[in-house]
């Protein structure tokens, strides 16, 4: 999985190593989030590798799968949780901000789902994207953001359809998420806001995760949204 070294991503990577898989995770500059993480993989005597990776790179991404095959001899799952998130007023966001924004968030997702393509193809496998409640619903500050976050769940759909029926294809779009910090005024407004009363945390969208990993193979192209009702 890409993006696996901190916050929700090492919530979705123990979660797996407890379901016990052999789990790979991806980080870009996280080193010592990733040495973390490989050490809980260990307390748990689960098989855990941690690689770098840029999801932008395309021959970066090839060279992480083929090390994944080589160490584990196959991949029957690849969850794309690497993303960039920014905050900043439509008028004012740049060219480059726009480009790196869609350069994470989408093309990352596409090219390692590319390159893992034949063997999750082989092994009839499963994608699961993190997108994010803001590519269903427009937040006014974060124009790039919401709009590559709506592409990667337009993605999801023409995965699911183009690469059936050996590897389902599915979406987990988490909403407001907190880790169990000091939490900032405005996370608190949207729990406010929230029919459940309170923001989500990086357990409940690995939670989530877990059911399209080991729920039936049938369901493919959805998008769940994990948001306690804020999207209601």
């Amino acid at each position: 999985m890409t993006g696996g070294a901190k916050r929700i991503g090492r919530s979705i990577a123990l979660a797996l190593a407890d379901a016990g898989a052999s789990v790979a995770i991806t980080f870009r500059s996280s080193d010592e989030e990733a040495e973390s993480t490989l050490f809980e993989f260990a307390e748990r005597d689960a098989n855990g590798m941690a690689l770098r990776c840029d999801v932008r790179d395309p021959l970066s991404v090839k060279e992480a799968v083929n090390a994944v095959v080589d160490e584990f001899g196959g991949v029957d799952l690849l969850v794309n949780n690497a993303g960039a998130f920014e905050t900043a007023a439509l008028e004012e966001i740049s060219v480059e901000q726009w480009d790196a924004m869609f350069e994470t968030n989408t093309r990352g997702p596409f090219l390692m789902a590319q390159a893992a393509h034949r063997y999750l193809k082989e092994a009839r496998g499963r994608i699961i994207n993190v997108g994010s409640l803001g590519g269903m619903h427009p937040w006014a500050t974060h124009g790039h953001y919401c709009t590559s976050k709506a592409a990667l769940h337009m993605l999801t759909k023409v995965m699911a359809k183009a690469w059936a029926p050996e590897i389902s294809v599915n979406c987990v779009a988490p909403g407001m998420i907190v880790n169990g910090e000091t939490v900032e005024a405005g996370y608190a407004h949207f729990a406010a806001k929230t029919p459940m009363g309170r923001n989500g945390t990086p357990e409940e969208v690995a939670a989530a995760v877990l059911q399209f990993v080991t729920g039936p193979h049938f369901i493919t192209g959805q998008v769940l949204a994990v948001d306690g009702g804020l999207g209601l």
